[in-house]
């Protein structure tokens, strides 16, 4: 809980946000991407992350691994194994970029 006054945790401002575009879209619409929300809001992208998997539990936005996530026709949220892999690839496929891009920078100020 947070006290009176204290403001909301980033990544709920984020989702408080998306929430109002989503009002606004129509389901099966591509949200920014990740990297474009960050931008946005100026928050990392784990916030970003956290925000977006609030509104996917909340059956708001259904995540298509690479290809983004979009407005959801208003289905109940679905626990479908598969989707959940290709969501985990397409965070460990991220996490690899990331790590290659500060590996490679690690070897340029190395040598």
């Amino acid at each position: 809980m947070t006290a009176m006054g204290a403001p909301k945790p980033k990544a709920a401002q984020v989702a408080d946000a998306l929430r109002a575009d989503i009002k606004k879209m129509k389901p099966g619409d591509r949200l920014p991407s990740q990297r474009e929300l960050a931008e946005r809001f100026g928050f990392a992208s784990q916030t970003i992350q956290n925000a977006l998997a609030a509104l996917r539990t909340e059956g708001l936005i259904i995540s298509a691994g690479n290809l983004g996530n979009f407005v959801s026709d208003g289905a109940a949220p679905t626990s479908d194994v598969h989707d959940e892999i290709k969501e985990i690839r397409s965070q460990i496929q991220s996490l690899v970029e990331r790590v290659a891009v500060l590996e490679s920078r690690s070897d340029q100020s190395g040598a």
